[in-house]
């Protein structure tokens, strides 16, 4: 057990670090901040995860996620499409298929609501002849390529409306909100606090203005056959912050409508769900698979770690020599089938022999050390080594003689 003890120190070590790493991340994903700004999946100020579980409370309201890489829009009846945090440049240029998903979804009884990342300055626009000269060279090389069928279509020019900008007062390192003002007989708030410097100008007569900042429209509305379209230039007003410390029960709900299904739009956000290896064996519920390969990953790693096999018993391998050579082996053998005090009487018989296949007479010698392996063999009082010791003596030195 003691041999084990550093290994089983080092095991929960690196559990109690992977439950810590574990621990931060979900501190970080429970607090969202990992996500963009007005995403619903963020939980902190700049987040809209409040609208998203509070419009889960209401019954027979649907409330979902849009986390599809494709362009497609809800098919169900009467359902609303959030697209929060908002970029200007999504509305510059939107390629036609989406636009014409778009279009088709509200004709169907859908609602658009499109309210953009609010901006307190003017760093995101640039002059209207680069934007003509950028667009036409864009084209110019889209009808020259034959293999780029990819068009593109601006909303701007098809909804008949364009973006401005006018400056929000500074207020230290920061800026002041500027105050909206209701432009209809609706329901709504006379008043709110606008936090982006974003207006929309030259709109089409099918525009409603909601609410306008010194004359300059901030929230515009739009039928699209049985449906409509929202365009607001600022998104702080569906934020966790303006739930808790701005909230207006009646423009969210003038926003929602008569819808039944809500979507919320992450895609844009580039939180997309990828149909990658882990997905597909969410989809075929692979879950006790993949658990049972890593049950057999396991076992395989302990087996060739710790022997299944119980070890001999010391006692068990006194009785065997390694050997590591035809010698040692031949050692092995012989302590294994000759007692030791045959020993020397079986090699004086093999040396014997010797003598009979080499077809050599018995000389002297060999008498010699016949008569004292039977003198000491008879007494019974010398060892083996020293009966051994004996005969190789006198026959080393009768061979000086000869």
């Amino acid at each position: 057990m003691k041999r084990y003890f550093p290994l089983i120190i080092l095991l929960g070590c690196a559990a109690a670090f992977a439950l810590g790493i574990v621990y931060l991340f979900d501190l970080r994903f429970e607090a969202g901040d990992v996500y963009p700004p007005y995403s619903s999946l963020r939980a902190d100020p700049l987040g809209t995860m409040a609208l998203y579980e509070g419009l889960e409370r209401i019954p027979d309201l649907a409330v979902s996620r849009d986390f599809s890489s494709s362009d497609t829009m809800p098919m169900e009846p009467r359902s609303l499409y959030l697209h929060l945090g908002g970029d200007t440049a999504r509305l510059d240029e939107l390629p036609d298929d989406a636009y014409q998903a778009i279009e088709n979804f509200m004709i169907r009884d859908g609602r658009l609501v499109i309210a953009l990342y609010p901006q307190t300055e003017d760093f995101y626009s640039y002059p209207a002849e680069n934007k003509k000269m950028t667009r036409s060279k864009t084209d110019k090389k889209d009808q020259d390529s034959d293999d780029n069928h990819y068009h593109w279509t601006r909303l701007e020019d098809k909804w008949g409306f364009h973006t401005g900008f006018e400056k929000l007062e500074p207020d230290g390192d920061t800026y002041a909100p500027a105050t909206v003002y209701n432009q209809t007989g609706l329901a709504l708030p006379d008043t709110l606090h606008w936090h982006s410097g974003i207006i929309f100008t030259n709109l089409e007569h099918a525009w409603r203005v909601i609410y306008a900042r010194d004359g300059n429209a901030v929230v515009i509305e739009r039928h699209f056959g049985r449906g409509s379209v929202v365009i607001a230039s600022d998104s702080y007003l569906l934020s966790n912050e303006a739930m808790l410390k701005d909230r207006h029960a009646d423009l969210l709900a003038w926003l929602v409508g008569p819808a039944k299904n809500v979507v919320f739009d992450e895609a844009h956000f580039g939180i997309v769900q990828s149909s990658g290896v882990a997905g597909l064996m969410r989809k075929y519920r692979l879950q006790g698979l993949i658990a049972g390969l890593i049950l057999l990953a396991g076992l395989f790693v302990w087996k060739h770690s710790f022997s299944l096999v119980p070890p001999l018993e010391e006692k068990r391998l006194e009785r065997f020599i390694a050997g590591k050579d035809s010698a040692a082996g031949f050692a092995n053998l012989l302590r294994r089938y000759i007692a030791p005090r045959d020993l020397l009487a079986a090699c004086f018989g093999e040396w014997k022999k010797s003598f009979t296949r080499n077809g050599t007479q018995f000389s002297a010698r060999f008498q010699r050390a016949e008569a004292i392996f039977a003198t000491e063999n008879a007494a019974g009082g010398s060892s083996p080594i020293e009966t051994y010791k004996t005969i190789t003596e006198t026959l080393g030195t009768q061979n000086q003689k000869l």
